[in-house]
């Protein structure tokens, strides 16, 4: 959750970053921007295909209201995307109401084994663009106000930092002991979740001040490195995929590799995409899905190699 609140902050950011662009270049930005969400949403169902955990298409579909409302105060912005998240907390508690009254079975969303109900299904539809979308607003809000960009001083990064922290991984770590204490029982399975769930707002602003106070530094090899990841970021996210299903379905069979293996495997993928995207990025301007998914936003060829100084 917070990983995926963080990206669709940087996300929402971005959205509003490609119209800013778009309008001050005289070209159409609403039409634009629509077309180039609407290509997301293509390729997050050519993904999905693959993978069902694909959250392009989440993305996808909820740009157009992130365009409607870019320009809302940041109050207005920070107050939908809280009530957002509230939404799925509340419909949450009501869905572990259900399901603790036998009317609405938990299936293979916690056990393998009968596909999960219709109740349970859109609790778990609406949570995940609840979450995307609150936090896609929110992210739009720190860039209206500077934050991401970082505008403000350093200790005033620091002072989010912690108090994001301070008030968020007690509300995370409650939910696991929720879990924990009901032995992750289906009368706690929805439940526990959802002090994880309010507690990812703080977290992922959290994580964001975290960000921005790295980019605030020198440049030095490894931050360089790290932005290039960043850069080709649907490139690096697509591979993962194609990595994790080329290895898991040639290499091991299902529950093979232990949790530590898994660890080990995230953590390899992690350090060649680090190591290839700064190899990459020096030859060529964008990621090779990302350039082709601009052709197609803009309709023609854009140049893809860099001008190399002359020795």
């Amino acid at each position: 959750q917070k990983t995926m609140a963080i990206f669709s902050m940087l996300f929402g950011a971005g959205i509003v970053l490609f119209a800013d662009r778009a309008e001050a270049k005289g070209r159409k930005p609403f039409r634009l921007t629509l077309w180039r969400n609407f290509l997301l949403l293509v390729i997050g169902f050519l993904h999905m295909i693959m993978w069902e955990g694909d959250v392009l298409m989440v993305y996808g579909i909820c740009a157009p209201v992130i365009y409607l409302l870019r320009k809302r105060s940041t109050k207005f912005l920070f107050s939908i995307g809280a009530l957002l998240f509230s939404l799925t907390a509340l419909n949450g508690i009501l869905t572990q109401s259900l399901v603790n009254d036998g009317t609405a079975p938990l299936g293979d969303f916690w056990y393998a084994s009968n596909p999960m109900s219709d109740e349970v299904a859109f609790w778990f539809i609406f949570d995940a663009f609840c979450r995307a979308l609150g936090a896609m607003l929110i992210g739009v809000g720190l860039y209206r106000s500077g934050f991401i960009s970082g505008a403000k001083e350093k200790s005033f990064y620091q002072r989010i930092l912690r108090r994001c922290f301070a008030f968020g991984f007690p509300l995370t770590i409650f939910g696991i002991l929720i879990q924990v204490a009901g032995d992750y029982d289906s009368d706690v399975a929805i439940i526990g979740q959802v002090p994880n769930t309010i507690g990812t707002v703080p977290i992922a602003i959290g994580y964001v001040a975290i960000l921005t106070l790295l980019n605030m530094r020198p440049d030095n090899g490894f931050k360089l490195r790290i932005r290039s990841v960043g850069q080709m970021a649907l490139t690096n996210y697509l591979t993962q995929t194609i990595i994790g299903i080329t290895v898991f379905a040639t290499l091991f069979e299902k529950s093979d590799m232990s949790r530590s293996g898994v660890w080990l495997f995230i953590a390899c993928v992690w350090a060649l995409q680090i190591l290839w995207s700064k190899a990459w990025l020096t030859r060529f301007r964008f990621g090779p899905i990302e350039w082709m998914w601009r052709c197609a936003t803009y309709r023609s060829r854009q140049p893809l190699l860099r001008t190399l100084p002359k020795n």
